[in-house]
């Protein structure tokens, strides 16, 4: 596509370039090159539908329309996350924005989403519900708009991940469900006797030296402070664990998403811990310990 002069850019259409850049993609040893391909011509169009680029697949496009795309190949083969590209990320079944303030929604997660609604589901009467770093609010909109009856809370220590959050609580329509406020984990809630029937998080569990060997799309571009959970990837975790009780109702749940290899460390830590009970540890779609659900002692 670069060699073309610029008086041949109109007979680039849309099915030429998705050939082109699906291949020039594999050739990149870029995931999914033909989709990748598709959604980031897609969003060029003014964000069409995936379908709509084969009924249109014989449209040329503009001179600016090819210059924009092409500074998409290139952000995507310097391992941009398709996401950051294209500012936003499906989870839920909700179109969420993210920028690079906060961490991408991943699918695992909402394993953790489904943990807390089965527990929901059992129980009567409104809960006070607290996630502690809600990056884009995913898991606090996705509980939010299944179970409107609670009360939700969603905090975050960085201030753009919070506003964020607000701006997609509010583009579904669940900004009037949701208190955010910003701060470290629950350092912003002492000395407030507030009190919660469940508090859920996906904090960073990664090991700092593992961080380099994960994929270049994510050491590269994801925050890294969202990412990093110490020397054994628990610094976060085992701070929660630990406070958190003081934040719940007798018999209150503490939910977590965890690493696939953490179960046992974390395990330890609860029983070191002393103040809670009834601890179970759930798989993902991998068959990967993925949550943990612990419940305050009464």
């Amino acid at each position: 596509m670069q060699n073309q002069p610029q008086s041949k850019f109109p007979e680039w259409t849309i099915s030429k370039l998705l050939g082109w850049t699906a291949s020039y993609f594999q050739s990149h040893d870029i995931d999914s090159p033909r989709s990748t391909a598709e959604i980031l011509l897609a969003h060029t169009l003014g964000g069409l539908k995936r379908i709509d680029l084969y009924l249109r697949y014989d449209q040329p496009l503009t001179i600016d329309e090819l210059s924009i795309f092409k500074t998409y190949i290139k952000r995507r083969i310097d391992r941009e996350p398709v996401a950051y590209i294209v500012g936003a990320r499906e989870f839920w079944s909700m179109d969420l924005a993210v920028t690079k303030d906060v961490l991408i929604p991943r699918p695992e997660t909402e394993c953790l989403v489904e943990s807390a609604l089965s527990i929901l589901e059992s129980s009567s009467g409104s809960k006070r519900i607290l996630e502690l770093g809600t990056g884009s609010g995913a898991i606090i909109l996705a509980l939010a708009s299944e179970r409107p009856e609670n009360i939700y809370f969603a905090s975050d220590r960085s201030v753009e991940a919070v506003k964020l959050a607000f701006m997609n609580a509010k583009f579904h329509n669940l900004d009037g469900k949701i208190i955010f406020f910003t701060g470290d984990w629950l350092e912003p809630l002492k000395n407030t006797g507030q009190l919660f029937d469940m508090i859920i998080s996906n904090p960073p569990y990664i090991r700092t030296s593992d961080i380099p060997d994960l994929q270049p799309e994510i050491y590269k571009h994801e925050p890294f402070t969202a990412l990093d959970g110490g020397k054994d990837g628990l610094d976060s975790i085992k701070k929660i664990i630990l406070q958190a009780h003081a934040f719940l109702v007798q018999k209150g749940i503490l939910l977590l998403e965890i690493g696939h290899d953490q179960k046992d460390p974390i395990k330890k830590i609860i029983d070191d811990c002393g103040n809670y009970e009834d601890v179970v540890f759930k798989k993902d779609y991998s068959s990967y310990y993925r949550t943990a659900c612990i419940r305050k002692k009464s």
